[in-house]
């Protein structure tokens, strides 16, 4: 594969220069990374940043999505990847009390390493 230089003087102007196949193949993992990713997740980081609890259904009111199973299991995949464990809770709730409880995710507070 051959590169075209961008000097701007000539459109044609092609450099000696080969791409090597790692070179390829990060451009192509690269392109593929920016396809997969979810646009959920540049949202979810700005709401969880600092934070070490959050509820699903807060979440999905973050994003102006549908409370339905299939947006939990989007936002469910975004949370894993981040390192954040599923919860159930009543403190995620607003005064919640006995039969409230809240799905949602929390920081782990150590990482354990396995051997």
């Amino acid at each position: 594969m051959w590169r075209i230089a961008d000097d701007g003087n000539d459109k044609n102007n092609v450099v000696g220069e080969r791409m090597s196949f790692q070179d390829r193949l990060r451009e192509a993992q690269a392109r593929l990374a920016e396809l997969s990713a979810d646009p959920f997740r540049q949202k979810i980081e700005g709401a969880v940043r600092g934070k070490n609890a959050v509820s699903t259904a807060a979440l999905l009111d973050l994003l102006d999505v549908p409370k339905t199973t299939g947006s939990a299991r989007r936002v469910s995949k975004v949370m894993r990847s981040m390192g954040f464990v599923p919860i159930k809770s009543r403190r995620l709730m607003p005064g919640g009390f006995r039969d409230t409880v809240a799905r949602g995710w929390a920081r782990p507070l150590r990482w354990e390493q396995r051997r």
